[in-house]
């Protein structure tokens, strides 16, 4: 992606909070804990930093990889996190801007920074990757229906980490059939069986089945077409994608306002076509993207953080970064 569109997106977006893109499932330490302990949680996490915080979860130092490569060097890897930690930490506060992260960003060139809330609380962190993905997100809101809908379809490249989503290797597949809106719900109510069959938190389980509801009703009411739903599961997140090669989105950001909707009558009489199902989805979902094409179809894929997978959940949530 070239380095004007980021600039135009942040130039649209400067003005959106911390909050809004953070990752508030962050992975913490408290200063009791060991450098080798820290090192051990980045390894199995794959994160490069580790917030420090105190009994009240106030942010009280940080750890990075480098630290841990020092401590390594230095044969001192079995200190306590108190006596290692950098204590003097750059923290955003949730309120923050867009534009006000950027530039901190820029002026310190550190890879994340915790976010605190104004009790000094830690309430999550930021990447550059949290930056580059929620500004992907809304390019993908934006302007993704003049990509073209096969090579999306062909490659099978997530729309938000970029890893290839193999359809043949999902953990759960089902075909929507578009001619019966009696049907509308049954992937969703199988999709969610199915999860907490494979043991997901009961909550997130739901949150996926009503973004994926919502999915699901949006093909068979507007796409004119069959389409399918694919779940992929991992231990840091679940994404789901719901597909359909019908007639497309002509206006994408209209169709993201609530309470607008193209559906016909004789479907809001049934009580469906409130126009809630693509702020559902982004509602439901940690990240959203949406890619459509006039005559083409539609993809939806969003992603779902496992905060039902903390191995550590005296020191840690979870995080993408």
């Amino acid at each position: 992606m070239s380095v004007s569109i980021i600039d135009r997106l942040q130039a649209i977006f400067q003005d959106v909070r911390v909050s809004e893109f953070m990752n508030p499932d962050v992975i913490y330490v408290t200063p009791d804990k060991t450098l080798l302990h820290v090192k051990e949680i980045m390894r199995i996490k794959r994160i490069s930093g580790v917030p420090v915080v105190d009994d009240k979860k106030r942010v009280v130092g940080i750890v990075s990889l480098e630290d841990i490569i020092k401590a390594l060097e230095g044969s001192y890897i079995k200190d306590s996190v108190e006596k290692r930690m950098t204590k003097n930490v750059v923290c955003l506060k949730e309120t923050d801007t867009l534009q006000d992260a950027v530039k901190i960003f820029e002026k310190y060139g550190y890879g994340r920074f915790p976010v605190v809330n104004d009790e000094e609380k830690l309430v999550g962190i930021v990447t550059k990757h949290d930056i580059i993905y929620f500004l992907l997100a809304k390019l993908g809101i934006m302007y993704l229906h003049d990509k073209r809908m096969e090579e999306v379809l062909e490659k099978g490249t997530s729309l938000i980490t970029g890893e290839v989503l193999e359809k043949g290797k999902a953990d759960f597949v089902f075909h929507i059939d578009y001619f019966d809106v009696n049907m509308i719900g049954i992937g969703a109510s199988k999709l969610k069986r199915f999860l907490l069959e494979r043991g997901v938190d009961e909550e997130l389980a739901r949150r996926i089945a009503i973004a994926t509801y919502e999915a699901e009703a949006n093909v068979v009411i507007h796409s004119e077409s069959d389409g399918y739903i694919y779940c992929f599961i991992d231990n840091e997140k679940i994404t789901v994608r719901v597909e359909d090669r019908g007639k497309g989105i002509e206006n994408l950001e209209l169709a993201m306002r609530e309470g607008y909707s193209t559906a016909p009558d004789h479907i809001r009489e049934l009580g469906f076509g409130a126009g809630m199902g693509l702020p559902n989805m982004k509602r439901y979902s940690d990240k959203m993207v949406i890619i459509s094409e006039v005559g083409k179809g539609v993809i939806v894929e969003m992603v779902f953080f496992r905060r039902d997978r903390g191995e550590d959940k005296g020191d840690s949530g979870k995080t993408g970064a």
